[in-house]
């Protein structure tokens, strides 16, 4: 749609070990890394696996009669970034593998890192080489699908980092870290290229610009157009317009969150817009050239039907809305209606009681009549904040109810509601 509603580790020294509150830091970060693979740096990290944050301070002064002051900082930063990276990368992996900060706030989610490497694994993939790798998690997730993996970033220690994530998970066989420029490597001897340019700066925070990104990303469309197999991630919220005529764009999301959006290449599909759910694994899936026109807008039904992040992102509102038989309840809002429920693992579905127009008073007198005490506050298309809503409604009772702050036809409106299953 043009349309509905449309919302790596970058180079230079990145500690391994953020100071714990009172140290002075653990001095060279290559070395404070050095140190925690040691014998007794294992020993310390096993000890402080479980220290929560408010007893970092009496846990280092504790262990700092016993140990080297920097050693002690690098181990509790680390305990701090596996508990983060649980998240991710899931308790068990977590606990065994070493991270930098930067590498936890912008490696790849697991289940999304494993759901490209079987994307690559059916295209016949046996190796890869993989360019801004970062601290390895997308390398993790190629080599456990079996894909040899050259894994290439510039930064040393983001380099010790992924090669010491290989060796601790079993995957030094089929990961070979190499520290380098990625725009000097030659990828010719690979079946695919997987390219995660940086994109944020240390400096400007969050790129938006693609062409800023690090490397650029016309230079990784170059790389990829020249290599059997490939693919870029890219921020989902890349213009439409910037993305290559060549490229199959896929946007995926985990658990209702869109996470990154991808190009691939070379996989004999058309020009395509995919949006990809996870963990369900689900995709809606439709070439550019046949992309169905932005649904009509009509009076709000009996159902309203949310559509999943990477669908919208995807620009394929429309054909949800094709789905299940409905249209728009507002030109420029990714909200779909209809008078029927219908199964669609790509929106989750509301039954709708009430319409009103905009009003904390209105809302707060139904909300007491129907002794709605949990409240969930939803909005696309409105500038109340739910908290502040939910503050000045003060919701109370046994019973439950979903309030979207929207538009309908162009004014502002409330729908409430409650969610209903369409498996």
């Amino acid at each position: 749609m043009g349309r509905v509603n449309d919302p790596n580790t970058p180079p230079g020294p990145d500690a391994t070990a953020a100071p714990a509150t009172g140290d002075t830091g653990p001095g060279d970060p290559l070395a404070a890394f050095a140190a925690l693979r040691t014998e007794a740096g294992r020993a310390l990290l096993a000890e402080v696996r479980d220290v929560e944050p408010a007893q970092e301070l009496a846990a280092a002064t504790r262990l700092r009669r016993e140990h080297p002051a920097p050693l002690v900082s690098a181990a509790l930063a680390q305990a701090r970034l596996r508990r983060r990276a649980a998240a991710k990368f899931g308790a068990e992996d977590a606990a065994r593998m070493f991270f930098t900060p930067n590498g936890v706030e912008q490696s790849t989610r697991a289940s999304v890192a494993a759901h490209r490497a079987a994307r690559f694994k059916a295209l016949g993939v046996r190796s890869l080489a993989d360019l801004c790798c970062g601290i390895g998690g997308d390398a993790i997730a190629l080599a456990r699908a079996g894909i040899s993996v050259l894994a290439v970033d510039r930064d040393p220690l983001t380099c010790a980092v992924a090669r010491a994530n290989a060796e601790v998970l079993g995957l030094a066989d089929l990961i070979e870290v190499r520290e380098a420029d990625v725009t000097d490597v030659d990828t010719a001897a690979y079946d695919a290229v997987f390219v995660d340019p940086a994109r944020r700066s240390s400096k400007r925070g969050r790129i938006f610009d693609p062409e800023s990104y690090s490397p650029p990303l016309s230079w990784a469309v170059r790389t990829a157009l020249g290599a059997p197999r490939a693919a870029l991630k890219i921020a989902p919220g890349i213009p439409h317009e910037a993305i290559p005529a060549e490229a199959a764009a896929e946007w995926i999301s985990d658990g209702g969150d869109v996470k990154e959006a991808v190009l691939w290449f070379g996989t004999d599909a058309p020009a395509s817009h995919r949006a990809t759910l996870l963990p369900r694994n689900v995709s809606l899936w439709s070439p550019l050239a046949t992309l169905l026109p932005d649904p009509e807008v009509r009076p709000v039904g009996r159902y309203l039907y949310e559509p999943d992040g990477a669908v919208i992102r995807a620009h394929l509102v429309a054909e949800v809305a094709a789905r299940v038989e409905g249209g728009l309840i507002d030109a420029t809002i990714a909200y779909v209606t209809s008078d029927a429920l219908h199964a669609t693992p790509y929106a989750a579905a509301y039954e709708i009681t009430d319409q009103l127009p905009f009003g904390v008073k209105k809302l707060k007198a139904l909300l007491r009549e129907r002794e709605v005490g949990v409240l969930t506050v939803k909005k696309r298309g409105s500038a109340v904040e739910p908290e502040e809503l939910r503050r000045k409604v003060k919701p109370q009772g046994k019973n439950a109810a979903t309030v979207f702050l929207t538009r309908v036809a162009g004014a502002p409106a409330m729908l409430i509601g409650h969610p209903v299953p369409t498996d």
